[in-house]
């Protein structure tokens, strides 16, 4: 009888490695303690700056990390430096990318000014890291800091950039930034945005020339437009003199009297980015724009390279679905799903284990009305429908297997499984759900997504199932199972990114970080 080749049993390593040390997780199961890198890699991929989780308060979490930081940067600097652009570019994470950089400089690491840099991927985010110094440090900024913000601001500073980010609501002002780090212009145009910037925040108005800043020019021509024949002119320019005027959609919402209707939806449509249109869905069927204007935003939240640059987490387009009045948005939001899922492995054969217990239904920031049961759910449902034969379990104080409808899209999956929330307790007995659904016969791994603090764990044994990948979605310090080799390895963060490490271990090679 076959017993060593029915099923792949090859060992490897991946990079998330708990130590000897046992603590007890935050449930009071046997945890196992993640050694200095992989801690700080969990808590960096799932951190949501200044918001509090279920088992930790915000003050309390935000000082491990920054601990973390300054431990890891002491030790290992090469791997903090390299973690930063990471966490901001591939796994989308811009609080936590920017607290890591500028804690990184604080601690003492080599480099700092392009290790601050290389998080600053928006315009308004050089002012982020200043107004992240001030709050931490006080005005006085260590000098990779302020060149690494200089940089950021001379690589990001547009006309654009100035009208969608410099309001004067914001505590630290494009020209704030300017005045404190110096950035160096790129050329003759942007040192007059530069002095614009100044004059704006210091004298209130600014005149731009319109030879050299036209977007601003254009953009004060617009404003000045008078109340009453701002909707007339709206439709008699169109949305390419919008395009000149650099006018987005708040900022039309604002203008216009009354506020948006079909036809201005209609005008603006071509300008907005994916985000905006998948979450101006419902305002878009309320005021009932026509059938070209759907066309239009249909084609756009289904193109690759649009949905790319929008660089979405797979729970916003949940997020977008679950709101969406219409069939013809859900269907299109489908396509969106896959296109920000594209780096998920097809992974046949496999127990999908989703924690619904209490602490997962708290709220993944204070911004959003997504809970973690809700991400996990996304992601679970992703990882099922693109294998050919996979099963799901949920799991809280008991378990129970779903059934899964023939045919049912990916979306409609994670509907089937938030709707169970609650139906098996709020209690954290995820080991008692492995042991008890895995089937050798029908599945080779498990993975399972969870805040990975366990009742059960140490009380229950799962050896004899020979993959365990455990997709952690809060970051907590204690594993509930051991992670770097002998089939247990441990997943972190909300986009397609995450799934990184698991394709090199599925091709049987040994994982090593993805940065």
């Amino acid at each position: 009888m076959a017993k060593f080749s029915k099923h792949n049993t090859m060992q490897v390593t991946s990079p998330v490695r708990t130590s000897r040390r046992r603590v007890a997780t935050h449930e009071g199961g046997v945890g196992h303690a993640p050694d200095l890198e992989s801690e700080l890699f969990l808590t960096a991929a799932s951190h949501m700056a200044d918001e509090p989780t279920f088992y930790e308060l915000a003050s309390t979490r935000e000082q491990r990390f920054v601990d973390l930081v300054h431990r890891a940067t002491q030790s290992n600097p090469e791997f903090v430096a390299r973690l930063a652009p990471y966490l901001r570019n591939d796994l989308k994470i811009r609080s936590a990318s920017i607290m890591l950089a500028a804690e990184y400089v604080a601690a003492g690491g080599e480099g700092g000014r392009k290790v601050v840099d290389s998080v600053l991927a928006r315009g308004d985010e050089p002012a982020e890291m200043v107004g992240y110094w001030h709050s931490r440090y006080g005005r006085a900024m260590k000098m990779a800091v302020k060149r690494g913000v200089a940089d950021g601001a001379s690589r990001l500073y547009t006309e654009r950039a100035a009208l969608r980010y410099d309001d004067k609501s914001r505590c630290v002002r494009m020209a704030d930034v300017i005045e404190l780090t110096h950035p160096k212009p790129r050329d003759a145009r942007q040192s007059a945005l530069f002095k614009w910037l100044l004059d704006h925040r210091h004298q209130g108005e600014a005149l731009a020339d319109p030879e050299v800043l036209p977007m601003l020019a254009k953009a004060r021509e617009v404003q000045d437009v008078p109340v009453d024949e701002r909707r007339a002119k709206l439709i008699a320019d169109g949305p390419k003199a919008l395009a000149q005027a650099g006018t987005s959609w708040e900022r039309l919402s604002g203008w216009l009297p009354g506020g948006m209707d079909a036809e201005a939806w209609e005008t603006v449509i071509p300008s907005m980015g994916v985000m905006a249109l998948i979450r101006n869905l419902r305002n878009f069927d309320e005021q009932g724009i026509g059938s070209a204007a759907v066309d239009t935003v249909l084609a756009r939240i289904t193109d690759p390279n649009e949905v790319a640059k929008a660089r979405l987490f797979p729970y916003q387009v949940w997020a977008a679905y679950s709101h969406a009045p219409s069939d013809t948005w859900k269907r299109a939001l489908g396509t969106t799903l896959g296109l920000t899922t594209a780096n998920v492995p097809v992974l046949d054969r496999t127990l999908i284990v989703v924690d619904t217990s209490g602490s997962m239904q708290a709220g993944v920031s204070g911004r959003s009305k997504m809970s973690r049961i809700e991400v996990a759910a996304v992601m679970a449902a992703v990882t099922a429908t693109r294998a050919t034969r996979s099963d799901i379990v949920i799991f809280g104080h008991t378990s129970k297997q779903l059934r899964l409808r023939r045919g049912a899209s990916t979306l409609g999956v994670v509907a089937d499984i938030v709707a169970t929330v609650g139906s098996v307790g709020h209690a954290t007995y995820g080991h008692t759900a492995i042991r008890d659904h895995f089937d050798p016969d029908r599945h080779d791994r498990v993975v399972m997504f969870t805040d990975d603090q366990m009742t059960d764990s140490g009380t229950v044994r799962v050896d004899h199932v020979p993959s365990i990948v455990t997709v952690d979605l809060a970051g907590y310090q204690p594993r509930s199972l051991p992670s770097g080799g002998r089939g247990r390895h441990t997943l972190a963060g909300f986009s397609d990114a995450t799934f990184a490490i698991l394709k090199t271990l599925e091709a049987g090679r040994h994982g090593d970080w993805p940065f």
